[in-house]
């Protein structure tokens, strides 16, 4: 099969973005965001959008699934799978090449591999029962549940809670009732290396701290969002609020943010590692490759994606004429 898409995922900080707006630019495609925090509106520096990478030569390269929620909103790997679907059918119509970007492990493989998923609703009873529970204890709850639909981290109270809903919902459901075809993709990974990546996680923090990150979160808390919505989208916006409600001196922010986003980092290049264990393909490039040479070498991929495709017809071409002799 000819690929329908491609997709270029990483860690944190490995450069995935600057390529995917690069090859966007050569191949005249368009880009679908697989962030799991992206979708937020004001949530900028935090969720490291770095919305100046999408211009090149003053043109800016079209982008998906990009600031569609307002922060406060809880939006799940079910909206994203239908959100992705509506892009991805609307490019295809439009004859452009989609380009899934992004370092959400589970959003992506989620529409690769065309998960069966439903829409899991609030249970305020549940709620109810569980809100004097400590993190340690819901989690314990959540290990009795034999499968796991919801794999996303439980670090926080509300999202072991939601995590616990999601499971007792499917208890009761039907599985096969939500069904999306998997997506044929050319999946290329980036590959930074460790001691590169964790310094690239601290100067880009540094950074953001520098631009002004501290009063992104303020100003979110100003508008009326709790601390502990904020604190439910985790890194950042966790450990920054915890400092501005007085619950972490400035360095203890700093420290344990830095370790999280490190920790963050690796649990992304596990998650990768499994999908290729779970029968997905992916081709990694070095994140030191320059620029110019990572896109080359995703080119030659789609070149030989047509090959094989010529090689497979003609294959079947000379076995018809054989038989026909």
């Amino acid at each position: 099969m000819k690929y329908e898409m491609i997709t270029i995922l990483g860690p944190t900080a490995s450069g995935k973005t600057v390529l995917a707006v690069a090859l966007a630019q050569e191949l005249n495609a368009e880009i679908i965001s697989a962030d799991s925090r992206q979708v937020y509106r004001g949530m900028t520096l935090g969720t490291g959008k770095d919305l100046k990478d999408y211009v090149i030569s003053d043109k800016l390269i079209p982008y998906h699934l990009i600031d569609i929620c307002n922060p406060g909103e809880k939006y799940n790997i079910f909206e994203f799978q239908r959100d992705f679907h509506s892009v991805f059918k609307s490019l295809k119509a439009k004859g452009k090449l989609p380009i899934l970007c992004g370092g959400s492990g589970l959003y992506i493989e989620s529409v690769l591999k065309g998960y069966k998923l439903l829409d899991v609703p609030e249970n305020r009873e549940l709620r109810e029962n569980l809100k004097d529970k400590t993190l340690d204890e819901l989690k314990k709850i959540l290990q009795s549940y034999k499968k796991l639909h919801n794999k996303t981290e439980v670090d926080s109270v509300q999202r072991a809670i939601r995590s616990i809903e999601i499971e007792d919902y499917y208890l009761e459901q039907d599985p096969d009732q939500r069904d999306y075809k998997p997506v044929n993709s050319l999946i290329i990974g980036v590959d930074i290396d460790r001691d590169l990546r964790r310094e690239k996680i601290s100067r880009r923090l540094k950074s953001r701290l520098e631009e002004g990150m501290l009063n992104e979160v303020k100003g979110l808390l100003e508008t009326g969002i709790s601390a502990e919505d904020l604190i439910y989208y985790g890194l950042e916006y966790k450990y920054l609020t915890l400092y501005l409600t007085g619950k972490l001196s400035y360095k203890e922010m700093y420290d344990q943010l830095e370790i999280a986003i490190h920790q963050f980092a690796k649990r992304q290049m596990t998650w990768f590692r499994g999908m290729e264990r779970r029968g997905l393909t992916i081709h990694w490039l070095k994140a030191e490759m320059p620029l110019e040479e990572k896109i080359e070498a995703v080119k030659e991929k789609l070149n030989q994606s047509s090959v094989n495709i010529w090689v497979a017809a003609s294959k079947i071409v000379s076995l018809y004429s054989i038989r026909k002799e």
